[in-house]
């Protein structure tokens, strides 16, 4: 499958890719399979994929736990070595045009104590839902990578 197929299959949308590598077939070995399952057990299990009601949590802490998922990845792809490159050109992809705009956006407002104001954390739920989206779509694609029953929609 070329990668602009697979963004496309697994709903992530926005994502611009290069024509000459958007062309590129997508070949993950066992190294790229085992990071896909490393990240793919952190989405699943924290605010980045799990709905965040109301009554529930608060804002800050969210942003930090997404904003984590640069330093988990980070680690995973030390971790993994030189040689799990399809999982980084897609990570690396992911958090930088799904992730960091959220992030760069809710920690400077962050810092300006928007979290003091109801509109503002409303606002940041509606954003954060938007991202939800992006993120269960991720992790549908690494379940699939790294070839597990994906889990994600398991409590709907």
């Amino acid at each position: 499958m070329q990668w602009k197929d697979l963004f496309s299959k697994w709903g992530l949308k926005n994502i611009k890719l290069n024509f000459k590598f958007a062309e590129v077939e997508f070949e993950p070995k066992t190294v790229d399979k085992d990071a896909a399952w490393e990240l793919y057990v952190e989405l699943i299990t924290r605010v980045s994929t799990q709905t965040l009601l109301p009554e529930e949590g608060d804002e800050e802490t969210a942003l930090v736990s997404i904003y984590k998922l640069f330093e988990i990845t980070r680690e995973i792809l030390r971790k993994q070595g030189r040689e799990c490159i399809e999982f980084t050109k897609l990570a690396v992809i992911v958090l930088n045009q799904v992730v960091r705009p959220f992030a760069a956006k809710w920690h400077k407002l962050s810092l300006e104590n928007a979290f003091e104001s109801k509109e503002k954390c409303d606002e940041f739920r509606k954003d954060l839902a938007e991202l939800q989206v992006q993120l269960r779509n991720y992790t549908k694609l690494l379940a699939n990578i790294a070839e597990v029953e994906d889990l994600t929609d398991i409590e709907e």
